[in-house]
C-alpha cells in the first residue's frame, strides 16, 4: 500500500457533472458522439493534478438525460493512448500480452437495448477503431429507451481491465424520464443532484494508487497480478474527496450510485434524520418508503429526497456506516444547510407512485437454481464463479423467447456479499432468504433458517 496521505476534509465543493447536449435531434431521435481520454484532474484541493481516464475529458462522465421512447445514438470514441497507465494482468482472461491495453467498449448498465449495442466485453476497439475485439459489431450504438423513468449509468465494460478502467474514471450517470415522473412534483432543477461515490487511493504525488500484487503471500504470483478484492482507503464524490455542498432548508432529490469496484456503501445521516425512497435500479417503486439507512452494493442506485427544512444553519455529514468501513472511508461528504431558502417549497414527497405489475410465481415456466462459488486459481487466487461456469464457457442457459421463470441465486460464499447484475432484461425480486450452506453442499437442496426479508413500505407523521 503507498504511504497514507491524510487529506483535510470538505474543503472542496461538490462538482455536478455537466449535462450532455446532442450533436442532432429530431422529434424523437437524438445522436451524440463521446470522446474517451486521458486528462489531469484536480481531486482534492491538497493533491496535485491526478492523471484520469474520462469521457469527455471530466470525471464523471458527463450526464446522458433522455425521454423514455426517445431513440438515442452515440458514436462512442476511443482517443486513450496505447498503454495503461495502471498495472495490467495479462494472465486473466481477456488481457493476455497479445491484446492492446488501451481498448475499451461502453455499457449502459441497466438499459433493455439491442445486443449489439450493450457493450459486449469482447467488443472492445482502440484509438481511432484501429483494432476491434472478436465480436465488435458497430461504431454507433442505438438505446431504444424504452424502460420506466430510471437511473442509469454507463461505464467501460472491457473483458480484463473493466475494473482498471473504471478506477481510472470510465463512468457517467445516463437518466431516462418520463411524463409520469414529471407529474409527480419531485424537487427537480438544481435540487436534484446526482451523486456518484467511489473510493480511490493516492500517492503522495497525487496520482491514483492501483495493487499490483497482494501485501502478503505473493510468492510464486505473476507481476502484476490482479488483487481480488481491493477497496481503496478514500471517498469521492462526484470527483472529489470528501466534498461540500451548500443546501437550502428544503427538500433535494439526490440520484445515489455506488460506482466503486467492490466497496460496499451503507449510507446514513449523522443527524440520523430519514431518507425518503421513492426509487431503485429499476425505476420508481409502488410507494415511497422512510427509512433511516440502507445498504448500496457495487452498481447499485438509489433514488431519495432528504429534508433539510428543519436544518437551517446545521452542517450534517452523510456516513458510511459499513461495519469494515476504516476511519478514512466513514464520512463521505457533508451538508452546510446555509443557504437562506430562495424562495418556498412547492416539491411534494409523494407516497403513492403508481403500481407495479407484479409476476406470480404460477406465471413462472420453470425454476433454475444458480450457484455462486469461489475456487482458486493456477496462482492460488480467489476466483468467483456463477454455477462453476468460467466467462469463456460455452453457454448453459437457453431461455424460451416470452416465458417467465424464476431464477434463485444461491450465495454459498462465505461471508461475501454478492451482487448480481442481468443484462438486457429488467427482474423481480421476490425475497431474500438465509439457508443452511453446509446442508446445501452436502445435499443440493435449500433449508431456509428464516423467513423471507420483506420491504414493507412506511407511512410517516
Amino acid at each position: 500500500m503507498p504511504e497514507k496521505i491524510k487529506l483535510q476534509k470538505f474543503v472542496d465543493e461538490l462538482p455536478i457533472p455537466n449535462t450532455l447536449s446532442p450533436k442532432k435531434r429530431s422529434n424523437n431521435s437524438s445522436y451524440y458522439e463521446v470522446t474517451m481520454k486521458e486528462f489531469s484532474q484536480k481531486l482534492h484541493r491538497d493533491l496535485g493534478p491526478t492523471r484520469l481516464w474520462g469521457y469527455e475529458g471530466t470525471f464523471p462522465g458527463p450526464t446522458f438525460e433522455v425521454m423514455k421512447n426517445e431513440t438515442v445514438f452515440v458514436k462512442w470514441i476511443n482517443n486513450l493512448p496505447h498503454k495503461h497507465f495502471l498495472p495490467v494482468d495479462t494472465t486473466i482472461h481477456g488481457s493476455e500480452i497479445t491484446l492492446p491495453e488501451g481498448r475499451s467498449v461502453v455499457h449502459l448498465h441497466g438499459g433493455r437495448t439491442p445486443a449489439h449495442s450493450d457493450g459486449y466485453p469482447e467488443a472492445w476497439f482502440t484509438r481511432n477503431f484501429e483494432q476491434t475485439g472478436p465480436l465488435f459489431e458497430r461504431e454507433v450504438y442505438t438505446y431504444p429507451n424504452i424502460e420506466r423513468a430510471t437511473t442509469l449509468w454507463y461505464h467501460d465494460h472491457t473483458v480484463g481491465i473493466t475494473r482498471l478502467n473504471v478506477y481510472a474514471g470510465l463512468a457517467g450517470f445516463y437518466l431516462i424520464r418520463d411524463n409520469h415522473e414529471q407529474s409527480l412534483n419531485l424537487p427537480r432543477g438544481k435540487y436534484e443532484i446526482p451523486l456518484l461515490i467511489v473510493d480511490r487511493s493516492f500517492n503522495p504525488d497525487g496520482s491514483l494508487y492501483y495493487p499490483s500484487k497482494p501485501d502478503q503471500n505473493d510468492a510464486g504470483l505473476p507481476h502484476p497480478s490482479l488483487v481480488p478484492p481491493f477497496d481503496a482507503d478514500t471517498i469521492l464524490v462526484n470527483g472529489k474527496v470528501y466534498p461540500f455542498l451548500n443546501v437550502e432548508p428544503r427538500k433535494y432529490r439526490f440520484r445515489i450510485l455506488n460506482a466503486s469496484n467492490g466497496r460496499i456503501l451503507t449510507l446514513k445521516m449523522e443527524s440520523n434524520q430519514p431518507f425518503y425512497q421513492f426509487g431503485t435500479d429499476g425505476g420508481f417503486l409502488e410507494t415511497t418508503v422512510k427509512i433511516n439507512e440502507f445498504i448500496l452494493m457495487s452498481a447499485e442506485r438509489v433514488d431519495v429526497i432528504i429534508d433539510f427544512s428543519q436544518y437551517y444553519g446545521q452542517t450534517i455529514i452523510l456516513k458510511n456506516v459499513t461495519k469494515n468501513a476504516s476511519p478514512e472511508t466513514t464520512d463521505v461528504m457533508q451538508f452546510r444547510v446555509t443557504v437562506p431558502l430562495r424562495n418556498s417549497d412547492t416539491s411534494s414527497i409523494p407516497f403513492y407512485l403508481g403500481k407495479i405489475n407484479r409476476l406470480p410465481r404460477s406465471m413462472a415456466k420453470r425454476t433454475r437454481d444458480l450457484t455462486l462459488v469461489r475456487i482458486k486459481d493456477q496462482y492460488g487466487r480467489s476466483l468467483n464463479l456463477l454455477d462453476g461456469k468460467m466467462w469463456m464457457d460455452r453457454i448453459s442457459e437457453r431461455i424460451e423467447l416470452d416465458t417467465i421463470e424464476i431464477w434463485r441465486i444461491i450465495n454459498i460464499i462465505d461471508d461475501d456479499p454478492h451482487p448480481i447484475h442481468l443484462h438486457l432484461v429488467d427482474f423481480q425480486i421476490l425475497d431474500r432468504q438465509p439457508f443452511d450452506v453446509s446442508h446445501f453442499q452436502k445435499t443440493g437442496s435449500l433449508f431456509l433458517r428464516d423467513l423471507p426479508l420483506l420491504l414493507i413500505p412506511m407511512k410517516w407523521d
